[in-house]
């Protein structure tokens, strides 16, 4: 299903700010290597992390889901001089990859990456985050939002991705686990009386989450 229209897409990319060089060579390296290259941020959503981060300029960012490291690497660009973005990925070949363009950017020593578990890695942690980016495995979403949310400050920040999981949300009757995970969190930060939110339809749908 095509959630975005292709010319308005790209009507927004041609007016928005340019990625630089390294998320560039991120970006193509990951479709021309990857086998879920979709999964990648990209340029509008990476310039909406990247001018997130710099309103409000965090010293502590949680990164659930790294990747290949690019959208880590734009919600970097928002830190303070002694903050630090703590990013988390399942997967050992793509923690290995992210490592080595994270070595080749001036963010280096501000980013560190954790191989494994999500949850156990987030309590070992035990940080207080200002800004926390959800972008996991979509039957984990709850529990993640749920431990989090109890300990974030008022203030604090969590942006959701894929809120939208490829369309199959918006169809009337919904298939499959990963599309069933993301409704039902949808709903569950709908009711959610303890933050504002506020969905928003740019690439698979982020929804932005204010800690009250």
């Amino acid at each position: 299903m095509e959630i975005i229209l292709t010319a308005a897409h790209e009507y927004a990319q041609k007016h928005s700010s340019e990625p630089d060089r390294l998320l560039e060579e991120i970006h193509v390296h990951t479709l021309a290597n990857h086998p879920e290259a979709h999964m990648i941020s990209g340029h509008l959503q990476g310039r909406l992390l990247s001018m997130i981060s710099k309103m409000i300029r965090p010293s502590r960012i949680l990164e659930i889901g790294t990747f290949t490291g690019y959208s880590a690497l734009c919600l970097a660009e928002g830190l303070l001089s002694d903050g630090i973005v703590h990013t988390i990925e399942k997967r050992e070949n793509d923690a290995h990859t992210a490592l080595t363009f994270f070595a080749r950017s001036k963010f280096s020593h501000q980013i560190i990456l954790h191989q494994g578990d999500a949850i156990e890695i987030i309590r070992e942690l035990n940080e207080s985050w200002d800004l926390v980016f959800i972008d996991a495995d979509k039957s984990g979403y709850i529990s993640y939002y749920e431990y989090l949310v109890r300990k974030m400050k008022p203030g604090s920040w969590i942006i959701a991705d894929n809120v939208f999981f490829h369309g199959e949300v918006l169809k009337p009757t919904l298939s499959g686990k990963n599309a069933k995970a993301i409704d039902a969190f949808n709903k569950h930060v709908e009711q959610d009386a303890r933050v504002e939110k506020l969905m928003l339809t740019i690439r698979d749908g982020l929804t932005l989450i204010r800690i009250k």
